[in-house]
């Protein structure tokens, strides 16, 4: 049942990104500059998320785990909150969120795309390739699924 919600996932929540991103920055709270081409080598998912969001709530667990547990993934999550900057920042300490957040607004997520919906999930694989948008809550299970589908070691040849 799971690899038909997964299938089902990929194949209609999933959908491959035709934007070409690899140019993306977002300065995050911290002032750091967060860009693609930094993290070559491991997967990166762009989080768009607003606190007033209860699907948004409900993911944030599972991504700050995911974050905290594998050093091949990269998240950077963008609060849509565009009122009070001071809101987001008193709530990433209340959620303990340690993945780099980025105060966003539709200029900044037009980066990517034209966030229509929250939360939205952005993947790039590890050459930074766009691999594939989710929109609405995603899973940490879902997510290390997707990773594992796409990181099929390839079989080789074995001539004498």
């Amino acid at each position: 049942m799971m690899r038909q919600v997964l299938i089902g996932l990929i194949s209609s929540a999933v959908l491959l990104l035709s934007v070409h991103a690899q140019a993306f920055q977002f300065r995050d709270t911290t002032g750091k500059l967060q860009q693609l081409d930094d993290y070559k080598g491991r997967w990166v998912l762009v989080n768009f998320w607003a606190t007033w969001c209860p699907p948004c709530l409900k993911e944030i667990p599972d991504l700050i785990a995911l974050y905290e547990s594998r050093k091949d993934i990269m998240i950077i999550g963008v609060s849509m909150d565009a009122d009070d900057p001071k809101i987001v920042l008193d709530f990433v300490q209340k959620m303990g969120i340690t993945y780099p957040t980025v105060l966003g607004n539709r200029k900044i997520a037009s980066q990517l795309d034209e966030i229509s919906l929250l939360p939205s999930t952005y993947f790039f694989d590890p050459e930074g390739n766009p691999a594939a948008r989710q929109l609405g809550i995603i899973s940490r299970e879902e997510i290390e699924q997707f990773i594992q589908s796409k990181s099929v070691p390839k079989v080789k040849d074995k001539h004498p």
